[in-house]
């Protein structure tokens, strides 16, 4: 038995499914297996809170469906015949078919696929060792951060934001665009803190009566993808109202007077023609944020996931200059904080290997990719062999019509390393058991905080389960693929990565258990200087000088080094000179007269959870969301089963009478599998995996559907 595990007593780790909060754990160990799960009171950030379907954990880990021997199909792709096999038997299929791949049509015929079912750095990044080691098709990360992290860098110049725990000390918390009481359940801790001890207000932007909405002092409903136009007007009314901090903007940023001139028109009565939100309502907004200096805007990923979503989210963050909210403690804009961690990924990822220079397939454009479209393949040779880690594309991938018939072409290869026989297992070739946070060592960092968290192997994992590192490793060996990581155990990678990014050792984080890295405050809040060579904020964006990447500009550095393009590929027209309202959205029109946002559920975590009896049984059925007075219209009632239908596919999901969305909007909480819908199809089957501008990206919040009943 591993020498950090006890069958018996107290186990410390951290969440591995959600980056924003990247929960620090407490969890009861019984007999070898683990119970109930805790957050850590002495994290302060997670503050002793966590989500009521991490608690449940032990449901999910000692699950009698959980995969535990490899697995050989036997029948049709999809059917879900399986067969045992042995692991050297797995792996030495998965091995042959990869050189027979590599033989018929070069190395870049194999594409390595993973994502953030894994959030630790080791589990989920370790694959891309086995990717640069071999020369294979890289793999172009799009699927969930693009539009956000793009936008707030092209005004910031970085990854970061003032200490999210700082939420605790404003007198208003605006959540902007997310959920947080069913996905980042922190937030709420310390906005109810702030709440509770200072008075504060809270205010909620979104889309629909969110569960965090309904505790909302402010709530601001809105049109999807409207977000631009909102943060555009609430500017014009600090310039107009003289609420706007001049004396801050003449010291940090670019150009507030050409800003100004460029609001005029942006007024509140302007925006609530494209929002939907009362012009009244506006003002009363922006009145409040331009009178209280300790405004903490914490922004989310729901509003960016649309085809303006980078310049929604430049646009909400320059609020936060404009107002010079980032002057006070308690105050500025917040996403996320990844470029406080500053790791050397050389031993997980294999950056050191030289000529790292294979073309990077976009993850979101996976249907595209495996039907052979030239330029979602870059040009290149097809993918005819992958090895999928930590995701579920079947599931989760836009335009799941094309990735259904990409997955089942007789010449494609897939091995599938889970923990459940997922709607993507059930398309592979070789199925490998794998292991779950609890059952191996990894290192995590926090999204939406500053904590670097070590995850110990806790138990040993049941049957015949195996780690990401463990199996890339194994077929590392059978390639004979070269680099120091493939020959180091993961908790050394988690030891050598912490010291050579100045972060102490393995031993040293496992006594603290957690490590504090947020920078001071000055820098937190940018007192020195936006991360621009001016050292300002960039009211008007220079969108090809963000330090982000695309997929078909190859390189030989890291993904974090690509040169930058405004202009992913497909037709955008060009994008806004300043913060604005970015008329690309898809509208609805006669033929799809609704716009439909695909907002996660509660009790799921895309598609983890969904095997877990408690979590099931609280969502019961996918269904939509549609206004009363929209379904009166079509002559829907409550639970009728319906068709919605976008251009790309359509999906059968039951009616949910809700008044929270303006009309013409509907919404379905997911990702349910696709055979939990009647007719087998998902939500995904009507969501675009056309690439978002200016880095990439899918809109999966922005789509135009027609609603009919079924039958």
């Amino acid at each position: 038995m591993n020498q950090h595990i006890s069958p018996t007593g107290t186990g410390y780790s951290a969440c591995p499914h959600d980056c924003p909060s990247t929960c620090a754990l407490e969890i009861d160990i019984s007999g070898g297996r683990i119970g109930r799960v805790r957050g850590s009171s002495g994290n302060s950030y997670t503050a002793g809170v966590i989500c009521a379907k991490v608690a449940r954990y032990g449901e999910r880990a000692n699950h009698p469906d959980r995969l535990t021997q490899p697995l050989r199909r036997i029948g049709p792709k999809g059917e879900g015949a399986f067969a045992p096999i042995s692991w050297d038997e797995a792996l030495d299929e998965i091995a042959g078919r990869f050189r027979e791949a590599e033989s018929r049509h070069g190395a870049e015929s194999v594409w390595p696929y993973y994502y953030a079912g894994t959030m630790g750095l080791v589990m989920r990044d370790g694959i891309n060792r086995l990717t640069h080691a071999k020369g294979y098709s890289r793999f172009f990360s799009s699927i969930c951060v693009n539009p956000a992290w793009g936008g707030f860098m092209a005004g910031t110049g970085k990854l970061a934001g003032p200490d999210p725990r700082e939420i605790g000390k404003a007198d208003l918390v605006v959540i902007w665009g997310t959920n947080p009481v069913a996905t980042q359940v922190n937030v709420m801790t310390h906005a109810i803190r702030a709440r509770k001890e200072r008075g504060a207000k809270i205010a909620v932007i979104d889309v629909y009566r969110s569960p965090t909405m309904e505790l909302a002092d402010i709530p601001v409903l809105i049109r999807p993808g409207t977000d631009g136009a909102l943060a555009c007007a609430i500017m014009h009314v600090l310039f107009r109202d003289d609420l706007a901090d001049r004396a801050y903007l003449a010291r940090y940023a670019d150009d507030p007077a050409g800003l100004e001139v460029h609001l005029a028109t942006r007024t509140p009565e302007w925006a609530a023609a494209i929002t939907g939100l009362p012009a009244a309502e506006i003002e009363a907004f922006a009145d409040a944020i331009g009178r209280t200096p300790k405004t903490f805007i914490r922004a989310g990923y729901g509003f960016t996931r649309s085809r303006n979503g980078a310049v929604n989210m430049h646009a909400v963050s320059s609020i936060a200059t404009v107002a010079g909210l980032w002057q006070h403690e308690g105050g500025g804009a917040f996403h996320t904080n990844g470029a406080i961690f500053r790791w050397n990924k050389q031993m997980i990822e294999g950056l050191d290997i030289p000529g790292i220079a294979t073309r990077r397939l976009d993850q979101s454009r996976i249907g595209d990719i495996l039907t052979g479209d030239a330029d979602a393949l870059l040009g290149g040779p097809p993918v005819t062999a992958m090895l999928i880690q930590s995701t579920n594309p079947v599931s989760v991938a836009p335009d799941q019509e094309k990735v259904r018939a990409g997955f089942a072409r007789e010449d494609l290869f897939v091995a599938v390393h889970e923990q459940f026989m997922t709607e993507t297992a059930r398309m592979a070739d070789i199925v490998l058991p794998a292991t779950m946070f609890t059952e191996h060592d990894d290192l995590y960092q926090g999204g939406g905080n500053q904590y670097v968290i070590l995850g110990p192997k806790l138990v040993e994992p049941p049957g015949e389960c195996r780690s990401n590192h463990d199996v890339v490793c194994a077929l590392a060996a059978r390639l004979g693929a070269e680099h120091a990581g493939f020959h180091k155990s993961s908790r050394a990678i988690v030891d050598w990565t912490l010291q050579a990014t100045g972060r102490g050792t393995v031993d040293e984080l496992e006594a603290a258990r957690f490590l504090d890295v947020q920078p001071d405050f000055e820098t937190a809040h940018y007192l020195k200087g936006f991360n621009w060579p001016d050292g300002r904020f960039h009211l008007k964006p220079d969108w090809a000088s963000v330090p982000f990447s695309r997929p078909d500009k190859p390189s030989a550095h890291p993904p974090s080094a690509h040169p930058p393009s405004a202009h992913p590929p497909g037709a955008h027209p060009p994008m806004p000179e300043w913060p604005d309202h970015w008329d690309v959205i898809e509208e609805a029109t006669d033929d799809f007269p609704f716009r439909l946002v695909t907002s996660p559920a509660r009790s799921f975590l895309n598609s983890s959870f969904t095997e877990t009896p408690s979590s099931t049984k609280r969502e019961k059925r996918p269904e939509l969301m549609i206004h009363p007075e929209d379904a009166a219209a079509l002559g829907i009632v409550a639970d009728d089963l319906l068709r919605v239908e976008s251009p790309r596919g359509a999906v059968l999901l039951h009616a949910r009478l809700f008044d929270g969305m303006r009309r013409g909007v509907v919404v379905a909480e997911s990702i349910w599998p696709n055979r939990a819908h009647a007719g087998g199809r998902g939500i995904n089957s009507l969501t675009g995996a056309d690439p978002v501008a200016p880095f990439g990206g899918a809109a999966l919040h922005d789509n135009r559907v027609r609603i009919a009943r079924q039958g």
